[in-house]
C-alpha cells in the first residue's frame, strides 16, 4: 500500500474513532462546547461526531479523498475553540489533566497539516 494511502487511512481511522466516541460517550465533549455557541452542547457534540464520521468516509474513498482532506482541515480548525475552552476550564485541575488540555492546543496545527497533505496527495497518481 502506498504511503499516501496509508496516511489517508490512518487519518480516516482517527476521525472515525473520534466520531464514534462523540456518540458513545458524549458527556466529555458536551463539557468543552463553548458557552457562546448557540444551541445545546449535546447537539454540537453529535453534529461534530457526525461530521468526523462523514469526513472519515470521504477520506477513505480515492474519488472523494481530496474533498475529505480539505473538510478534515476545516473541521480541525472549527473545533479549536472547544480545545481552548477545555484548556481554560481545566487550568485548575491536576497537572496531568492540564497537560492533556494544553497539549490539545498546539496539536491542532499538525492535524490541519496532515489533512492538507492527504488532500494534496489525492491529486497525485499512486506510485
Amino acid at each position: 500500500m502506498p504511503a499516501g494511502q496509508r496516511s489517508a487511512l490512518a487519518l480516516a481511522s482517527l476521525l472515525a474513532v473520534a466520531g464514534i466516541t462523540h456518540f458513545a460517550r458524549p458527556q466529555p465533549y458536551d463539557t468543552i462546547v463553548p458557552g457562546w455557541v448557540p444551541g445545546s452542547a449535546r447537539t454540537w457534540t453529535y453534529a461534530s461526531g457526525a461530521a468526523e464520521l462523514a469526513v472519515a468516509a470521504a477520506i477513505t474513498h480515492p474519488r472523494t479523498r481530496r474533498t475529505g482532506g480539505l473538510a478534515a482541515a476545516a473541521l480541525f480548525a472549527a473545533v479549536f475553540p472547544a480545545n481552548v475552552q477545555m484548556a481554560v476550564d481545566w487550568r485548575r485541575r491536576s497537572v496531568a489533566r492540564r497537560a492533556i488540555a494544553y497539549a490539545r492546543l498546539p496539536l491542532q496545527g499538525p492535524l490541519v497539516w496532515w489533512a492538507l497533505k492527504v488532500a494534496g496527495a489525492a491529486d497525485r497518481p499512486a506510485a
